[in-house]
């Protein structure tokens, strides 16, 4: 497929939880996506080399951003090492914020899985915009999930804490009224929380990698985490991905989001162009994430 046909996708990523460097391979050999950018929060040369070493997998040379260079951790769980083996690290990365202000238009979408570090750089750049904005965080609780569709962990609550948008609430807040974003879709916990992949989606994808390499280093990263953590591994930025390739695998309400003692929460709102899922489609996830 030419890649007039795909999606044309950004991706800002952390790397202290498995499932961005999935999210990653994922975009990285996804047929319907181009992948035209990678930035990374905080952006150490660890997490660089984390990044580098997946393009090189895949042939791919596209452009990759970091936050802040001079992080003085590492910033990568032992996880990636231990999966995939040695991946040196890596200064080739330009500053994450003008990066994204050159990559990111109105045929573009961002989609985010880490604190909104970059993007809040990005938005200070005159002229920065983006058709969509696909972020992995925020809340919908009572109020605007039904109750028969809120998981139990967060039955009748109506704000709660949540990772990425809490670690730059400061750009978390600013990307909900910025005039060069056209559309917000946030793919909260309400709904990512109860998003695994276990053992039986570890048998479609085993039926399916030979034919697919982002597949196959999929397969490869969670036999090996399988093996410690029988239950499986939630899936949080994964399913962010496949939303923004098929934004109907998820049910979705349009909403004002906003930030109260440190939690978040959304009270539903029209005109906003701002959409929190409530819910998601189990069998249109797993065809989109295993799509070859």
């Amino acid at each position: 497929m030419s890649n007039h046909n795909r999606i044309n996708v950004v991706w800002d990523m952390e790397t202290s939880d498995p499932d961005d460097f999935f999210t990653l391979l994922l975009l990285l050999g996804h047929p319907l996506v181009n992948l035209k950018g990678v930035t990374v929060t905080p952006g150490t040369p660890a997490q660089v080399g984390v990044v580098k070493h997946a393009l090189a997998w895949f042939h791919k040379e596209i452009p990759v951003g970091a936050y802040n260079l001079e992080h003085p951790k590492q910033c990568v769980s032992a996880w990636h090492y231990e999966a995939y083996g040695p991946m040196p690290p890596s200064r080739d990365a330009e500053p994450g914020g003008e990066l994204l202000a050159r990559l990111c238009d109105a045929s573009t979408t961002l989609v985010t899985g880490a604190p909104l570090k970059n993007l809040g750089a990005a938005m200070q750049i005159a002229g920065f915009h983006v058709g969509r904005l696909v972020v992995q965080g925020g809340f919908a609780g009572a109020g605007v999930v039904p109750p028969e569709k809120q998981l139990a962990k967060f039955q009748g609550r109506v704000t709660c804490p949540t990772f990425n948008l809490n670690g730059d609430p400061k750009s978390a807040l600013a990307c909900l009224t910025h005039p060069g974003i056209a559309v917000r879709r946030f793919v909260s916990k309400n709904v990512c929380h109860g998003v695994v992949y276990d053992a039986a989606l570890h048998q479609r994808v085993t039926a399916l990698k030979e034919q697919s390499l982002s597949l196959s280093l999929i397969w490869q990263g969670m036999e090996h985490y399988l093996q410690k953590h029988a239950r499986g591994k939630a899936f949080h930025d994964p399913l962010a991905a496949c939303c923004a390739i098929d934004a109907a695998i998820g049910e979705w309400a349009e909403v004002e989001l906003y930030r109260d003692k440190g939690e978040w929460g959304a009270r539903c709102k029209a005109g906003t162009n701002t959409f929190i899922i409530i819910d998601y489609s189990r069998e249109r996830f797993v065809t989109e994430l295993t799509r070859v």
